[in-house]
């Protein structure tokens, strides 16, 4: 199987963002933790070897560190760069 890569949206309590982005910063697989504003207060993005792991790394870990109210994880099945992205919406008008 194939390398996976998901974003996992985190609801805090209060000001624990920080504390929990943090503690979220130092899970295996994690590549990078944002503070963001809207509905979350983090985005952390995952890069994991196998779909299977998300139930060790999400559940069993992001979830249960003090703090984490609630998680949303969304799964990426492409990603794009800018070239394919220019490449895609070039409609020849140049």
């Amino acid at each position: 199987m194939s390398a996976v890569t998901a974003f996992v949206m985190i609801k805090t309590e209060g000001r624990r963002a920080s504390d929990v982005a943090q503690r979220v910063a130092e899970i295996e697989h994690v590549a990078e933790v944002y503070s963001v504003t809207g509905v979350h207060d983090i985005i952390a993005i995952l890069h994991l070897p196998a779909y299977e792991q998300l139930a060790e790394v999400v559940p069993d870990q992001i979830a249960m560190i003090d703090g984490v109210t609630e998680t949303e994880t969304t799964l990426a099945f492409r990603a794009f760069t800018k070239r394919e992205l220019d490449t895609a919406f070039d409609i020849g008008l140049s």
